[in-house]
């Protein structure tokens, strides 16, 4: 049986060096004593993070487009006295100094979520399933979210797309779902649902439960991840997330969580509490991970993260690779690394808890098997996908990071017409010829 962090942990900090294990497990407190800008941060751990990486992290905030937004609870898992290596420290504090220079092919918004949207905050990219954007908040923000473009406050360098919480917007979506019949499944993001209040979690289940084609919805946030305590301690959400399960099963339709660990040490006993609480009502709880350098990318640690998420009846369904988004590549890994993990990962926990590793297309192909690639180039490190139920006729192609290529190939990047050559001869690979 694996074993958590059930201490308390927290107190560690300075900061919250005097809170009670019942304060520090009411999630109104996590969310009133969330660090939410670089002076508060600065206050929070000035006295156990060496000053050049506060020096760092402040600088960092500045040139990356995700404002600053961590939990009590995830500041007290970092390692403060190494946070440089620290997985989870990796995650929601970038450093100046661990910046690299984005790869020129790198967008702000890589999947064309704004583009491909039929109505604000409502995508219908599969023929079958849409996404549902209500809200543009989360209880943490992660450095390299994919929406960045919207999510949070704006930055140094980003103003942001703004998809506020607005029953009246809402209101377009469902008309627009309800219109298309073809549709079977919602998948509601954001932001996070886990900011949403419990009438907002009500209100958007039974609306989409109610239209008689769609068969599935799932709510998807970090939130276990990052404030497992809500589920333990606000009731009004908890129930509302109950009421919608009990009219799926009243109607025989699927009602499903999708959340987000990257990494073993994000798993507490508080973690537990909160997915034995989930368990018991017969929610069903899928994750999905992130490919991140330095945080999951050897065989030990996704296997130990996809051994501590089956304990605590967490499905491992997707390990996503990193998305091309601005201001992370140091994060990012190749599309050969994510390879090397799936083989790795194969065979250590049983099959349905075995995730699938996908790339999610830019240009908004959707979701492809990392080894289902029509074409590879380990030098240039460019891939070629095709989406033929979602985009038929089209070619989809990734970057590897720069800093997994030679130093002639980095060079190469930097020229505008060797990249068109690049990107052009890898087309070439894959495109019939007339």
């Amino acid at each position: 049986m694996a074993t958590y962090l059930d201490d308390a942990f927290w107190c560690k900090i300075p900061a919250f060096s005097q809170v009670s294990e019942d304060e520090f497990i009411d999630y109104k407190w996590q969310i009133k004593h969330s660090v939410c800008n670089e002076p508060n941060l600065i206050k929070t751990i000035k006295d156990i993070a060496p000053d050049e990486f506060i020096k760092a992290a402040c600088q960092g905030f500045s040139k990356t487009p995700m404002a600053v937004r961590i939990t009590p609870y995830l500041l007290s898992l970092i390692n403060w006295r190494d946070p440089w290596h620290d997985p989870i420290c990796k995650q929601f504090i970038p450093t100046s100094n661990q910046l690299m220079e984005d790869h020129p092919m790198l967008r702000l918004d890589s999947l064309h979520e704004l583009k491909d949207a039929i109505a604000p905050g409502l995508i219908h990219r599969y023929a079958h399933k849409a996404l549902f954007l209500p809200l543009d908040t989360c209880p943490a923000y992660c450095r390299f979210c994919t929406r960045s473009y919207a999510v949070g406050r704006d930055t140094n360098i980003v103003k942001k797309v703004n998809l506020p919480i607005a029953p009246q917007r809402w209101k377009e979506a469902f008309n627009y779902i309800e219109s298309h019949p073809e549709l079977e499944d919602v998948a509601i993001s954001g932001g996070d649902t886990y900011n949403l209040s419990a009438e907002h979690i009500k209100a958007i289940g039974f609306r989409l439960l109610q239209i008689p084609h769609i068969r599935r919805i799932r709510f998807a946030t970090r939130g276990i991840a990052v404030m497992p305590m809500k589920i333990l301690s606000d009731e009004k959400w908890l129930k509302a997330i109950t009421s919608v399960l009990n009219l799926g099963r009243q109607l025989h339709k699927e009602v499903a969580l999708h959340t987000h660990f990257n990494h073993a040490s994000e798993i507490t006993s508080i973690t537990q509490l909160a997915m034995n609480q989930l368990f018991e009502l017969g929610l069903v709880v899928r994750n999905q991970t992130v490919l991140l350098r330095g945080v999951n990318d050897t065989a030990s640690q996704m296997q130990l993260l996809i051994k501590r998420l089956s304990y605590i009846n967490i499905q491992p369904y997707y390990v996503y690779q990193h998305d091309l988004v601005k201001g992370v590549e140091d994060l990012r890994t190749s599309v050969e690394t994510a390879i090397k993990l799936e083989k790795n990962v194969r065979g250590v926990a049983a099959g349905f808890n075995t995730p699938t590793f996908v790339l999610d297309t830019p240009g908004g192909g959707g979701k492809r098997c990392i080894h289902s690639y029509e074409y590879y180039n380990r030098e240039t490190g460019v891939s070629v996908y095709t989406a033929p139920a979602v985009k038929p006729g089209q070619y989809f192609l990734y970057f590897d990071p720069l800093h997994s290529l030679k130093v002639e190939i980095r060079a190469a990047w930097q020229d505008p017409k060797k990249r068109e050559e690049m990107c052009s001869e890898a087309l070439k690979e894959v495109i019939p010829v007339p």
